[in-house]
């Protein structure tokens, strides 16, 4: 089979896709490193440490997974959030703003990186199946559809306690949203905000969350899109056969069907030319 992209990834400033061979290509802003994947192999899945547009700087980093369970970084590492190399078991990797969380195959989850707002505290956490890095807050859904979250709470976006059938999460500057197995949405942080006004959501099989906008693939495989569009990263509409979206900062990445790639907003670092 020809290589095509399969997992895709966006930060602040640069946009991150994973091949069927194994292989990372990036590209947009790459000045603490995060481009720097030419030499990765065997990856499955990619994240993107976010920036939220009000944080003066547009450093980030990039983590990898294998599919052998071990994990790669690379870029900022100014708290330490690319010191994963001695991971193994993981299954499913986040990044936030300075900081890397880890999925383990036994339900359990490990997170380096900035500590401040306690964002990294996830050591109790158990019988976990999907996690979710913002910039400030960590979230985690346990085997029984409920959720957890720590970090930096002002806007309520770690007020997900009373969630339930959840099957996913997505975490961006000041909200959280949650997809339960009935293909609705939750949302938690600034409720009277554009990107948690999600209540006409329906048939969701994904979701992906940027600084202040939110994005979700419906079962027919076209898009949602809620939140702030002043870079048009919410010009989606017209995207058909979506399999996986991507929010970065202030831009949007679609992966279709047949392995292309679409890409929309902010330009200005050349992020959306994946």
């Amino acid at each position: 089979m020809d290589e095509h992209v399969t997992a895709l990834a966006a930060g602040r400033r640069h946009s991150v896709c994973a091949s069927s061979d194994g292989t990372v290509r990036a590209v947009g802003n790459g000045a603490a490193g995060e481009c720097n994947v030419l030499g990765w192999t065997g990856i499955t899945t990619v994240a993107a440490g976010n920036v939220h547009t009000a944080t003066n700087t547009g450093k980030s980093h990039t983590v990898g997974l294998r599919s052998d369970g071990t994990v790669l970084a690379t870029g900022w590492d100014r708290d330490g959030q690319c010191q994963v190399l001695e991971w193994r078991e993981v299954t499913a990797v986040a990044a936030g703003w300075r900081r890397t969380v880890a999925l383990l195959a036994d339900g359990t989850v490990r997170a380096v990186g900035r500590t401040v707002e306690r964002q990294c505290e996830v050591g109790p956490w158990r019988e976990m199946v999907a996690i979710a890095a913002g910039d400030w807050h960590t979230v985690g859904v346990r085997a029984d559809g409920t959720a957890i979250a720590t970090g930096n709470n002002h806007h309520g976006q770690c007020e997900v306690g009373d969630w339930h059938g959840l099957t996913a999460v997505a975490a961006g500057y000041l909200h959280t949203v949650g997809l339960t197995a009935m293909g609705s949405v939750v949302a938690a942080g600034r409720r009277t905000a554009p990107e948690c006004d999600l209540a006409g959501w329906t048939d969701v099989d994904a979701v992906s969350v940027g600084s202040y906008h939110t994005v979700g693939i419906r079962a027919d495989g076209r898009v949602y899109a809620a939140g702030a569009n002043d870079y048009g990263q919410c010009d989606i509409s017209r995207w058909r056969d979506i399999v996986a979206v991507a929010a970065g900062s202030t831009h949007t990445l679609g992966l279709r069907a047949d392995g292309t790639v679409m890409a929309t907003g902010n330009n200005s670092d050349s992020q959306c030319e994946i």
